[in-house]
């Protein structure tokens, strides 16, 4: 799609006409567009053609409001698997509801889009700010979670016949997807209920959001067990240490977390694939020279090296083939047949790092976008995201955060830093 032709238009409602009740803050106007690129050449090309470039609607509390706080009910969902700063952003939601506000009914459904269907059974969970004034200390999330599609008609149902008329989802592609299907039968039945979504990936994949929450956190508990690997390959004669990290499609834990460390020797990610053969016969040479090595690989690396399990989880996403269970093997049936010994120690934090609570940074960002969430829905506002690019705040619809996958660019300077800060070939096949 070329750059013209991006739309980055948000839906509403109808016309915003209810005076904010918030005060003393600064409100934002819909036409305080955020330009999407920084490149001049390309902004003045796209003018002198006649063309206005691309921009996003940013975010912030608006001057008037769609819905009446006094007679609005609002539900919260979290999907897919989890990640740090989950119930930061559930805790920032009902605290501005309440507070900003004044919206006194919120729902928080149990186990993802389980929640919003009849045949489980699941009970909504009357969310106040008392019910979530701690739980941004605990990891996961209070309403517990689930992957997998659910009947989109009933789901709407749902919501129709408890008079919801915002829904926050909060989750990665799939959850996305379910939120944009959500919003399409609700304009189907002409229903005025706003889909708000906050973009959640571990993996930082999701389109036009320059970071998710949780990835920072992801990055810090990443750099300990890094850390621990070098101890553990230092003090041995040949020893190597192999981390598998989070990333099904993108690198990019893996890849920040060799940067914060740069005692890791080699990082493998799925965009940028590799030979074992070449692989096996650097970390050889590694180990002449040095006597130790310390190995990062991303989840979804290498699955061109293994057999296929032909398998899909609940939300329809390939199981991928264990690469860390894989080099593990590898590697020690190399050195065997050369003779060579080695010790190796392999570490999987996946669902460790998963489970915390967010860092500092995270938590700040987690309440940000929880903030802008409501003030998007409080707007009428929907079929779109909370978003942070360029550094501010913005609304993606929904259908560009899902249009394709944020990876990482094989040719592109981040990549490059990587190799430089590992000293591993660039190529590796």
């Amino acid at each position: 799609m070329a750059k013209s032709d991006l739309n980055f238009e948000i839906t509403r409602l109808g016309e915003s006409r209810i005076p904010s009740p918030m005060k003393g803050v600064r409100f934002v106007r819909d036409d305080e567009p955020l330009l999407i690129y920084s490149d001049i050449k390309e902004i003045q090309k796209l003018l002198n053609e006649g063309k206005k470039p691309p921009s996003m609607e940013l975010a912030g509390p608006r001057e008037t409001i769609y819905f009446d706080p006094s007679k609005l009910k609002c539900g919260i969902v979290t999907c897919g698997g989890l990640c740090p700063g989950l119930n930061d952003v559930i805790r920032a939601i009902v605290f501005s509801l309440f507070h900003h506000y004044g919206v006194k009914t919120v729902y928080g459904f149990p186990y993802g889009y389980e929640g919003l269907a009849p045949k489980y059974g699941h009970t909504p969970i009357d969310l106040n700010p008392q019910v979530v004034s701690r739980i941004h200390e605990m990891g996961g999330t209070i309403l517990g979670s689930s992957r997998g599609n659910q009947d989109v008609s009933q789901m709407v149902d749902t919501l129709e016949r408890m008079g919801i008329g915002i829904l926050f989802t909060i989750g990665g592609d799939g959850t996305l997807r379910g939120a944009h299907a959500i919003s399409e039968e609700v304009g189907r039945r002409g229903l005025k209920i706003a889909v708000i979504g906050i973009p959640k990936t571990i993996d930082n994949d999701i389109s036009y959001v320059q970071v998710s929450f949780g990835f920072d956190t992801a990055v810090s508990e990443a750099r300990r067990v890094t850390y621990a690997a070098h101890s553990e390959a230092e003090g041995a004669r040949n020893g190597v240490g192999l981390v598998r990290l989070m990333g099904r499609e993108s690198g990019f834990i893996a890849a920040f977390a060799v940067l914060a460390d740069t005692q890791v020797n080699f990082c493998l990610v799925p965009e940028v694939p590799f030979k074992l053969e070449i692989f096996l016969e650097a970390l050889r040479e590694r180990l002449e020279r040095r006597g130790h090595a310390v190995i990062v690989a991303a989840e979804g690396a290498g699955q061109e090296l293994m057999e296929a399990t032909g398998e899909r989880d609940a939300s329809g996403n390939i199981r991928m083939s264990d690469i860390g269970i894989f080099l593990r093997e590898q590697i020690r049936a190399y050195f065997n047949r050369l003779g060579i010994g080695i010790t190796l120690r392999y570490i999987d934090p996946s669902y460790t790092i998963r489970s915390q609570p967010a860092n500092a940074r995270d938590s700040a960002y987690c309440l940000l976008l929880g903030h802008n969430a409501v003030h998007a829905g409080m707007a009428g506002h929907t079929d779109m995201v909370v978003s942070f690019w360029k550094n501010e705040f913005t609304h993606v619809p929904i259908a560009m955060a899902v249009s394709e996958r944020k990876k990482i660019d094989p040719n592109g300077w981040f990549w490059s830093s990587v190799i430089a800060s590992t000293g591993q070939p660039r190529d590796l096949g």
